[in-house]
């Protein structure tokens, strides 16, 4: 069946990528929007928009779909885009799901299943299950969704609790699912992934990797085609193992097998169902439309032949948050300058509020090179163009992190920003053996504590004798564990925040006593609120 009108689940800049490759293939199409996000750019640029409660219900998209003559429904990435039921809903309404069938989002969208399912096809995956029979460091994880939402690291029993209420939370808030699991947790490894498409058929091909090691809140910030990390016979055995997850599970359309690498050992983390935010790397080295390619499938077209990759790709996430901590910030965008020269997939425009409910992200940046020095020069000149004003953002931060000789090394790991902390002055890390435990056979060291993010929510009194404990970014208090008169000992959690389906925990600076609590469950605060009084 061929598509004629598409309907995108979605919002920000993939509704408004998407719809970039519908015009360009004669395809009409039709937005979503939530009460909230009336007139958000991804409503602008479609044909037509349908208002619905919320971007999570499942129905709201169907009737949505129904209404304006849609015959087909793009969920692109977040929110349901690897809901079975949902992928089940719309083909029971007649409709196409530009996606996996239902049962290969149950068998991949769920990391324990995709888990499974890699390790009956004989891929290597790291070991999940009983925290005391895992030791730690440990990583607690959302078994729906992605971006980082519902993961915690757990380096002691003591933290293990707190944790998994809290990843549960996360995880309800963003997916709707409070399933979470522990896995193995390793220190510095890299983060690759197989781009992969799948005829459902059995038929799957990759891609191509991506090298996606820097991250904050293990969430993606530079990515980069193909890795600096990857020699040919790395790269085949790592796409071999990806194909074997895809074909075990009949995928169909564009997905992304993860895996961690440490050395020339890898394992298996998760399939993710969807089109990734950072898929433009792909299309840049391949030659190849995604989006295009996922109608196609969906239309039950062929699998395209196995391209290689030509030159380098490398994209920057520009986000309205803190540089330094990434606390994500709100305002009006009243000035915004993107580089030419480049491409850019962006969200919002000048004017447009950046808001307490989604994802803080403004744009995309993403440079091609022939040679990977390259490319990362052209992104270095196009941040160096970039003004945004109104709204705090991490473009110092980016500018930083492109020229930082570790990562123009090509030596980043997962533990980079602990490592290298935020604008801090560039320095190299030791190399070979000095990186590990290379005394006594140790393991290696622990990396340092990330950027402290309770630091900018305490304000002293004269004397250290009170303080005052402000919210250090727009948010909504999901949480308030102390009362007045409560002693409190140094770290121990007080309030916590949400912002972008994000939690924050603010935690006392000392040992002291409650002196009074401003905040109630429920309530949205903006950046410097008062929400605690300590004294000692």
């Amino acid at each position: 069946m061929a598509i004629s009108k598409l309907l995108v689940a979605n919002r920000g800049e993939i509704a408004v990528r998407i719809f970039r490759t519908c015009r360009e293939l004669g395809v009409a199409t039709a937005a979503v929007a939530a009460p909230d996000d009336e007139g958000a750019l991804h409503t602008r640029v479609a044909d037509e928009t349908v208002a619905i409660s919320s971007y999570l219900h499942s129905e709201e998209h169907v009737r949505a779909a129904k209404s304006v003559g849609a015959d087909a429904i793009h969920p692109g990435y977040g929110f349901l885009a690897e809901n079975g039921d949902f992928a089940e809903a719309i083909e029971a309404a007649g409709l196409v799901f530009v996606g996996p069938s239902p049962e290969a989002l149950r068998a991949g969208g769920d990391k324990l299943a995709a888990k499974r399912a890699a390790r009956e096809a004989g891929v290597p995956v790291l070991a999940e299950g009983d925290p005391g029979a895992l030791g730690f460091p440990l990583l607690v994880k959302a078994a729906a969704g992605g971006g980082g939402r519902g993961m915690r690291v757990v380096r002691s029993a003591a933290e293990l609790d707190e944790a998994l209420e809290a990843a549960r939370r996360e995880a309800k808030a963003a997916f709707g699912d409070d399933t979470v699991f522990c896995e193995r947790y390793l220190e510095r490894p890299r983060h690759v992934e197989i781009q992969l498409l799948g005829d459902g058929r059995g038929g799957a091909v990759a891609l191509g990797e991506r090298e996606c090691s820097v991250q904050r809140r293990h969430q993606k910030v530079l990515e980069e085609s193909p890795s600096p990390a990857l020699d040919p016979e790395l790269r085949a055995a790592i796409s071999e193992a990806a194909v074997a997850v895809a074909r075990a599970i009949d995928y169909r359309s564009a997905g992304t097998a993860e895996f961690v690498l440490d050395g020339r050992d890898f394992w298996f983390l998760e399939l993710n169902g969807r089109i990734q935010v950072e898929h433009p790397v792909t299309e840049l080295v391949t030659g190849l439309d995604l989006v295009a390619e996922q109608l196609r499938l969906a239309e039950d077209g062929p699998l395209p032949e196995p391209p290689a990759l030509e030159g380098h790709a490398v994209e920057a996430r520009l986000y309205a948050e803190d540089p330094r901590t990434f606390l994500p910030q709100t305002g009006r965008l009243e000035r915004l300058r993107l580089p030419g020269g480049i491409r850019i997939d962006q969200g919002v425009e000048e004017g447009d509020e950046v808001g307490l409910a989604y994802d803080p992200m403004i744009a995309k940046l993403i440079a091609y090179g022939e040679t990977r020095d390259e490319a990362l020069d052209r992104l270095a000149a196009a941040l160096a163009e970039t003004e945004v004003g109104g709204v705090v953002t991490n473009l110092p931060f980016l500018r930083w992190l492109v020229a930082h000789p570790e990562l123009r090394a090509g030596r980043t790991t997962t533990a980079f920003l602990l490592e290298h902390p935020p604008l801090s002055p560039p320095r190299q890390a030791p190399r070979g053996p000095w990186r590990g435990g290379f005394r006594l056979n140790l393991p290696p060291p622990v990396p340092h504590s990330p950027p402290d993010e309770d630091s900018a929510a305490h304000q002293h009194g004269s004397g250290a004798e009170q303080s005052a404990v402000t919210a250090p970014m727009p948010g909504t208090v999901i949480r308030v564990l102390v009362a007045e008169g409560d002693s409190v000992q140094p770290r121990q959690p007080l309030v916590v925040l949400e912002a972008m389906k994000m939690e924050t925990p603010l935690v006392s600076p000392y040992e002291g006593v409650v002196r009074s609590v401003h905040v109630r469950v429920g309530d949205q605060v903006a950046g410097g609120t008062l929400l605690v009084e300590l004294g000692e």
